[in-house]
């Protein structure tokens, strides 16, 4: 019998375009293995349990850099192993191969979940618009939900879902998080309305309350510098931090659409880097992270897994110069 392996970023966006495709194409469970993390762990094609995958099994990957997972990726196509790779990051040389059908777009409006919309040609769209607020493509849910005729108050709910599953992802550790990404895609998986999900399901209260909890905190933080044009903040090492810097940097581009943030959290050994572009302007941010080791994203938002202090003015004069 030929497996499954479904590989998924551990994010608001990951988790709802694994679930559009599976509601749309699903897998039989007892042939099927579910591959996540953290929002942070990307090299997720190198896991060992991918060392099994032989010749006719099948591979889907979801909102995980193409660029970061190349060579695991091409060992994989060499092994006969059929792969669907859906992404909106920086995917480098995607390679050509028969078992490769790669569905890329970096359009800095664009998320995975938008993505896989596209390709199922709208089928659980109102799962894309969950995944769209969540990673703060805020124009574009609302433009994707216009033929699902939303009032304002399930569009509201929709956005707080997406934050709150977003919210989940953030951290070093899956001890940091309230909810394995598996575990949290799994309650998912019955729903085909989220606003069904938010009723029946104490999840999603248990990640509201936290969330507003570890909000609180964060807004007690005065930015370390801050312009018309830029701010960064630094946030304790804490696991509240981590769980919140990235909904954190999301709140604070909404509310000045003008200006670039970058949210630090700091960590043994360095910080941990959020960068969200201006909402008015979103580009550049991958590439000022691309500059940095173990920097990456996509034009709109991007982040650094590992900044040395050393390197802390150099980021700042950098993340300045950038968006002046």
């Amino acid at each position: 019998m030929h497996k499954y392996y479904d590989i998924f970023n551990g994010d608001a966006d990951g988790l709802c375009a694994l679930h559009q495709l599976r509601l749309a194409q699903p897998r039989p469970t007892e042939s099927r293995e579910l591959i996540t993390g953290v929002k942070r762990d990307i090299n997720l094609l190198s896991r060992a349990e991918l060392l099994e995958a032989r010749a006719g099994d099948q591979v889907t990957v979801l909102d995980i850099s193409l660029q970061s997972n190349a060579a695991a990726l091409n060992k994989l196509l060499a092994r006969g192993v059929k792969c669907q790779y859906f992404d909106h990051h920086a995917a480098g040389m995607i390679p050509v191969h028969a078992n490769l059908k790669a569905y890329i777009n970096t359009a800095p409006d664009v998320c995975t979940s938008l993505i896989v919309d596209k390709h199922l040609s709208g089928a659980h769209r109102i799962w894309a618009v969950v995944a769209a607020f969540g990673d703060n493509l805020v124009a574009p849910a609302i433009q994707a939900a216009q033929p699902l005729e939303l009032d304002h108050t399930e569009l509201a709910r929709l956005h707080e879902l997406g934050d709150c599953l977003n919210y989940n992802a953030y951290g070093d550790t899956l001890d940091d998080l309230h909810y394995p990404p598996a575990d949290l895609y799994q309650a998912i998986a019955p729903y085909t309305d989220p606003r069904e999900f938010m009723l029946d399901e104490p999840v999603f209260d248990v990640l509201k309350d936290a969330m507003r909890e570890d909000f609180e905190r964060a807004e007690d933080i005065k930015p370390q510098c801050s312009n018309d044009a830029a701010a960064l903040y630094v946030l304790p090492d804490a696991a509240w931090s981590r769980r919140v810097n990235g909904l954190f940097g999301n709140r604070l581009a909404q509310a000045h659409p003008r200006r670039a943030h970058a949210v630090l959290v700091a960590k043994s050994g360095g910080y941990v880097v959020s960068v969200r572009a201006p909402v008015a302007n979103p580009s550049g941010a991958d590439e000022l992270c691309a500059r940095f080791d173990t920097g990456g994203g996509r034009k709109g938002a991007a982040g650094i897994n590992r900044l040395p202090p050393s390197q802390l003015a150099a980021f700042a004069d950098a993340f300045r110069a950038a968006y002046r």
